[in-house]
């Protein structure tokens, strides 16, 4: 009996030299600090009950304070005030804001009208009350006549009307350089 409580004495103090058994370190997500998280996403934007947008993602955290979406995995679909589909979008991530319908996708961002009209950029910002697109970033743009680049550009959600500075590329025959 002496041997089994010297033993459990013993077994105390190394315990307590030890200082315990560790935890491993746990890294915090922005998951973790959501209020709601969503997989397999779908979200259908309207305005006086025509289709606007249409947002998939593979994954959504939802933060309710900010009004906010992370997305990851994203494709958007905007369509005209007549519901008719206008262009296509996809990215790695991206960032929708509740209260003001602003978006900002980034990461390998693709956007294609139903026409091919192809623009290709890493980041775009798509501002609701403007009903315009923005790319603070290079980018290229690709039609069938068409394949240009520049830095920075702003466009409606047709892709009809591109604005950039420093253009470089073929319009047409028209080869132009900076």
């Amino acid at each position: 009996m002496k041997g089994l409580a010297a033993f459990v004495g013993t077994l105390g103090v190394v315990s307590a030299a030890c200082g315990g058994i560790e935890q491993p370190p746990t890294a915090r997500t922005d998951a973790d600090s959501a209020d709601q998280v969503g997989y397999g996403v779908t979200h259908i934007l309207t305005s006086d009950g025509v289709r606007r947008m249409r947002l998939e993602a593979e994954s959504v955290y939802a933060y309710v304070g900010p009004q906010r979406h992370e997305l990851f995995g994203i494709t958007v679909t905007f369509y005209d005030p007549s519901g008719v589909e206008t262009s296509t979008l996809t990215a790695r991530e991206g960032t929708y804001e509740w209260r003001s319908g602003n978006m900002e996708a980034r990461g390998d961002v693709v956007t294609i009208s139903p026409d091919g009209r192809r623009l290709e950029t890493s980041i775009l910002r798509y501002d609701r009350a403007t009903d315009r697109i923005v790319g603070p970033a290079d980018f290229r743009w690709r039609t069938p006549e068409q394949d240009v680049e520049g830095e920075g550009f702003t466009t409606d959600p047709e892709l009809r009307n591109v604005q950039t500075m420093r253009l470089r590329g073929t319009l047409g025959r028209v080869r132009m350089d900076q």
